[in-house]
């Protein structure tokens, strides 16, 4: 298994003004945060304009989509979009797409799209990752997948993939699907596994309660049960904890609610002069 080097990231998608959020991008840059990443939904920004804003306040910053709900846009206008934002970046955007959340066909319907069947959206998830890809400048892509057919799709064409598991998912249940991963392709094993952090708390109990409208139940029970996407703790304990996981699952990108920005910066700078070692 070879080991990535770690890349962190900070999941927003919220503003009052535009100075909010450009101040937010500069944050996660001084910070140390590798990227800013967008979710693409009707309650949060518009993606593609909300990331040229990003953009444009910062100088190293990426940015990119968490992840584009596919049903709600064509390949081509997807395609067009990512060219834009690549050359208005200078090559600091990464396409995230999924075939849609669970409540996705919401949003589609609410846009005029066609929500189709789980193998039409599959379809249509492979067809954009085509159509990005035929840019002179392609931007690097990251698939969510938890079907078969997904986790298939991800395999043979992503950069990077993340595991659409629910929030309760043990460490243990995310090994068990990462090794199920890297047995699909000869190059599985070159993939990014990229994990979403859900919060970052020094205690059970710190853990605020609006955590619940975003994991669909009791945060502190989902903690206390070991969630992998809770790091319970301090710096020194998170950043050993996301070393195991990338020694033995091989996940090495890790990207955080962005309420917990300032408190997870401290892992990032202990793990950012961590090398990445190589294992047969």
């Amino acid at each position: 298994m070879t080991e990535h080097a770690f890349r962190f990231g900070v999941i927003a998608g919220q503003a009052r003004s535009g100075a909010e959020w450009a101040a937010t991008a500069r944050r996660a840059e001084e910070l140390g945060y590798d990227i800013l990443l967008i979710p693409d939904t009707l309650f949060t920004l518009s993606p593609f304009a909300a990331l040229a804003a990003a953009a444009a306040a910062t100088s190293t910053l990426r940015v990119g989509t968490y992840v584009l709900n596919v049903p709600n846009r064509t390949p081509a206008h997807v395609a067009w979009e990512s060219r834009s934002l690549q050359t208005l970046s200078d090559g600091r955007f990464e396409l995230g797409v999924g075939g849609g959340r669970p409540s996705g066909h919401t949003d589609t319907a609410a846009l005029g799209g066609m929500w189709g069947t789980p193998a039409e959206r599959l379809r249509r998830t492979a067809d954009t990752i085509a159509a990005a890809r035929r840019s002179p400048v392609p931007p690097k892509v990251l698939v969510a997948a938890s079907k078969p057919g997904m986790m298939r799709l991800a395999a043979e064409r992503a950069d990077v993939v993340t595991f659409g598991l629910p929030p309760a998912t043990t460490a243990g249940e995310l090994f068990r699907t990462a090794e199920a991963f890297r047995r699909l392709s000869d190059r599985a094993d070159q993939v990014e596994l990229m994990l979403g952090v859900t919060a970052f708390a020094p205690s059970i109990f710190a853990l605020p309660d609006q955590l619940s409208r975003q994991v669909g139940g009791d945060p502190r029970e989902m903690a206390a049960s070991g969630a992998a996407t809770f790091l319970i703790g301090d710096a020194d304990h998170a950043a050993e904890e996301l070393l195991r996981r990338r020694a033995e699952a091989g996940f090495s990108y890790y990207a955080v609610n962005g309420q917990f920005m300032e408190d997870f910066a401290p892992v990032v700078q202990r793990l950012r002069e961590t090398r990445p070692l190589t294992a047969a």
